[in-house]
C-alpha cells in the first residue's frame, strides 16, 4: 500500500493506492502541529492499519512556513574576512523601481550573528591565506556564547576548493559546540559561483534544517519502522527522509510541485501534453505551464530572499477559497492575499469566521451546496455566508448577489493575470493548451478563467481536491548535482567536463541505491551545462543530449532561438555542469475504461443548477451546463453554454459548446 499526503493551509489530503484502486480522504489541517492531521488521516484511510503501508510520500510546508513566519532556528554565519556583510549588502536591487521608500526584507541572519575568519583562496582554489585556526577558535567561543542552533559556513571560492569549510566544520564538532548535521557548508548546499546567492541559500538551509529535522524525526517516531517516508522537493521529485535532514531547503517550495506532477501525469494519460495547471486551494492559487514537458528554473525567492535551487516554474498568488474580501479606503472591492485559512476559515464553515471570503461568495451564489460539501460530511452555514457577504454589499451599496459575483470576478481576474504571466508573457498562446483544474476550489473557477483566456477546454481529474496527494504517489526520486566550471570551451574543457560528469554519475548511482532504487534499469540521468558568452552576466542551460557537434554551435543556436540573435565571433564559456539522477518508483496503475456515450440521470435540481454526483458518472457520460457536480474532495461548476464529457479515466472534459 502506498499513500500520498499533502498538508495544505486549510485541508490535509490523502490518497491511498492498493491493488490498483485509489481511496481518498480529506480532513481539516492542524496548523499548530501539521503532523497531527497527517497521522490521524493515515489511521483513517488505512482502517487503523498503518503498519501495512509500504511507503508514505509527503508534501511539506514546514520549511516554507519557518521562513515566511521567521520561526526558523537561531543561526550564525561564518564567512571569509571582509565579507561579513554579504547578506546585508546583497545585490543592491530595488524590488519596486519607483517606490519612494523601498522596503527590503531583513537578512535571515542579523549582523551580530555574522562572523568572519582570516582565510583566502583564489579563483582556482589555491590557498592564498591559510585558515587562521586561532582566530577561528575565538569566533567559535563567541558563537557558543550566542547559543545558536545552527551555523552556516560560506567562504570565498569554496565551491572550487572546500578545504577550509571542512576544517571549520571539523573544528566545531571537535570542540563539541555542535553536531556535524547542524553545520551547513556552502560547497555542499550549492557548489556554484555567485557569492550572495550561495550565502543566502546556505543561510536558508541552516535556518530551516533543525526545524525540518525535528519535524521529520517526530513523524518517523510515530510511523512503524517498516514504513518508508519520502518528502517532496521543490523540483517535483521526492527523496528519503534521511536525505531531507541534510537538504532541508530543497523542500522550501515543494507545496505546489506535487500538484503539477500529478496534473501532468493525468493529462498525459488522457492525451493532452500541452497543459496549464490551475491549483486553487484554501489559501493560494498556483499556476504553471507545461509545453510538452515540465519547466524548471534555477533560482527563486522565498520571502524576498534569493534561493538558488532547481524548482518547478510555478506562479503563486494569494487567491484561494479562504481569501478575504474587503472594501478598501477608496471604496474599491479587494480580494486577498489575506486568508481566513483553516482557523477560523470562511464563515460558512462554522468555525468562527466573520469576514467574507471567496468560498462564502460561491455558497451565496449556490455553487457550494450546504448539503453536499465534503460529500455531505460537512454542513455549510449558508446564513453565515449571506451575512458576511451582505456586509460587503452594504458597504458598496449593491445587492448581495452582485457583491458575491464581484468577489468571484476579482478572484478570477487575479488568476487570469497569473496564467498570463506563465503563458502569454513567455511566448505561449493559452488557446493551444488544456487547463487542468484541481485543488478544493479549482473546478469552481476553471471555466470562468478559461473563458477569459479563450482556453478551449478544461480537464477536471477524477479526484481534483486531492490531486497534490496523488502527485506524491507518481513522483519519482530525483537528486540534482551541480559544479561550477567557468572555462572557455576548448578541447581541454570538454575533457574536464567528461571527467567531472563521470564522477557525478558514480556519486548518483551510490545515492540512488541509498534511496532504495536498486534496479539499474530504473535509472535515468540527464546531464546539462550552463553556457554563456564571455562577459555575460547570466547563462542558458543546454542539455548535453541537445549538443550537436560542437558546444559553441549548439549554444549559438539556442541563444538565437531565445534572444533572436547570436554573436558568432564571441568566446563561449561553460559556467556550470549539472546532472539530474532519477530513480523510478512504483506508480499507481490507472487503466482506461471503454466509453459508452449516454445521458446521465441528474441527482436533482436546485435554483438554476442541475445536480450530479461524480461517483455516478461513468465513462461516456455527456451533459450540458449550467450544472454542479458534487464529490467528497471538490465541487465542479459548469456554466451555461459549456458541455461536459467523462473520458475513460473518469476525468471530466469541459468544453465551450
Amino acid at each position: 500500500m502506498l499513500v500520498g499526503v499533502d498538508i495544505g493551509g486549510t485541508f490535509t489530503d490523502l490518497v491511498l493506492s492498493k491493488d490498483g484502486q485509489l481511496t481518498i480522504h480529506k480532513l481539516p489541517s492542524t496548523p499548530r502541529n501539521p503532523a497531527e492531521a497527517m497521522l490521524a488521516g493515515l489511521q483513517a484511510i488505512t482502517g487503523n492499519q498503518v503498519a501495512m503501508l509500504d511507503r508514505v510520500a509527503h508534501g511539506s510546508t514546514v520549511a516554507t512556513n519557518a521562513i515566511l513566519e521567521r520561526k526558523g532556528a537561531k543561526t550564525a554565519l561564518i564567512t571569509t574576512q571582509g565579507f561579513r556583510d554579504v547578506l546585508m549588502i546583497g545585490r543592491q536591487n530595488r524590488p519596486s523601481l519607483y517606490a519612494l521608500h523601498p522596503q527590503l526584507p531583513p537578512p535571515l541572519i542579523p549582523r551580530d550573528l555574522c562572523h568572519e575568519v582570516p582565510e583566502r583562496l583564489d579563483f582556482n582554489g589555491d590557498v592564498i591565506t591559510p585558515l587562521d585556526t586561532t582566530a577561528l577558535d575565538a569566533v567559535l567561543n563567541v558563537i557558543k556564547a550566542q547559543e545558536v542552533e545552527a551555523i552556516a559556513v560560506c567562504l570565498l571560492y569554496s565551491y572550487v576548493n572546500p578545504l577550509h569549510e571542512r576544517m571549520i566544520q571539523d573544528r566545531i564538532v571537535e570542540l563539541g559546540i555542535m553536531e556535524r548535521w547542524q553545520v551547513a557548508l556552502s560547497h555542499e548546499v550549492l557548489p556554484e559561483f555567485r557569492e550572495y546567492e550561495r550565502a543566502s541559500t546556505v543561510a536558508l538551509e541552516a535556518y530551516v534544517r533543525p526545524v525540518m529535522g525535528r519535524y521529520i524525526e517526530k513523524l518517523e517516531s510515530q510511523l512503524p519502522d517498516n514504513v518508508g517516508l519520502r518528502i517532496m522537493k521543490s523540483d517535483g521529485g521526492v527523496i528519503g527522509a534521511s536525505r531531507v535532514k541534510q537538504q532541508a531547503i530543497q523542500t522550501a517550495l515543494s507545496g505546489p510541485a506535487a500538484g503539477v506532477i500529478g496534473a501532468y501525469h493525468i493529462a498525459k494519460l488522457a492525451g493532452y501534453k500541452n497543459v496549464i495547471t490551475l491549483d486553487m486551494g484554501g489559501t493560494s492559487t498556483d499556476v504553471a505551464i507545461i509545453p510538452q514537458e515540465q519547466i524548471r528554473r534555477p533560482q527563486s525567492e522565498s520571502d524576498g530572499l534569493p534561493l538558488r535551487i532547481r524548482l518547478l516554474d510555478i506562479e503563486t498568488i494569494g487567491a484561494g477559497g479562504g481569501s478575504i474580501a474587503r472594501v478598501d479606503a477608496g471604496g474599491a472591492l479587494r480580494v486577498g492575499p489575506q486568508s481566513a485559512g483553516a482557523d477560523p476559515g470562511p464563515a460558512v464553515y462554522q468555525r468562527g469566521g466573520t469576514l467574507a471570503t471567496v468560498s462564502d461568495a460561491n455558497a451565496v451564489l449556490g455553487r457550494l451546496d450546504a448539503e453536499h460539501f465534503l460529500g455531505g460530511g460537512m454542513t455549510l452555514d449558508l446564513a453565515a455566508g449571506q451575512r458576511v457577504v451582505g456586509e460587503i454589499a452594504q458597504q458598496l451599496n449593491i445587492s448581495m448577489e452582485d457583491a458575491a459575483k464581484g468577489i468571484l470576478d476579482i478572484a478570477n481576474v487575479n488568476i487570469d493575470r497569473a496564467v498570463r504571466r506563465v503563458s502569454v508573457a513567455r511566448g505561449y498562446d493559452p488557446r493551444r493548451f488544456t487547463l487542468v483544474a484541481f485543488g478544493g476550489a479549482g473546478a469552481l473557477h476553471a471555466c470562468d478563467v478559461a473563458e477569459r483566456l479563450q482556453i478551449p477546454r478544461v480537464l477536471v481529474p477524477r479526484y481534483p481536491g486531492v490531486l497534490c496527494a496523488f502527485g506524491l504517489l507518481v513522483a519519482d526520486v530525483v537528486i540534482d548535482y551541480s559544479q561550477s566550471v567557468i572555462r572557455e570551451v576548448t578541447d581541454a574543457t570538454i575533457d574536464e567536463l567528461a571527467n567531472l560528469l563521470e564522477d557525478m554519475m558514480e556519486q548518483a548511482k551510490d545515492d540512488l541505491i541509498h534511496e532504495g532504487i536498486a534496479n539499474r534499469d530504473h535509472r535515468l540521468y540527464h546531464a546539462s551545462i550552463d553556457v554563456r558568452y564571455q562577459g555575460q552576466a547570466y547563462e542558458l542551460n543546454l542539455p548535453v543530449s541537445d549538443v550537436v557537434g560542437d558546444i559553441r554551435d549548439s549554444f549559438h543556436k539556442i541563444h538565437s532561438q531565445t534572444y533572436g540573435h547570436a554573436i558568432m565571433e564571441r568566446t563561449v564559456e561553460v559556467v556550470n555542469l549539472r546532472l539530474q539522477a532519477i530513480g523510478l518508483v512504483e506508480h499507481p496503475t490507472l487503466e482506461s475504461q471503454p466509453e459508452q456515450p449516454y445521458q446521465p440521470r441528474p441527482a436533482g435540481q436546485k435554483d438554476n443548477f442541475v445536480l450530479y454526483q461524480r461517483e455516478e458518472l461513468k465513462p461516456g457520460a455527456t451533459f450540458m451546463g449550467q450544472a454542479l457536480v458534487f464529490q467528497l474532495d471538490s465541487t465542479v461548476y459548469i456554466p451555461a453554454g459549456w458541455s461536459a464529457r467523462v473520458d475513460g479515466y473518469y476525468n471530466l472534459i469541459l468544453e465551450r459548446a
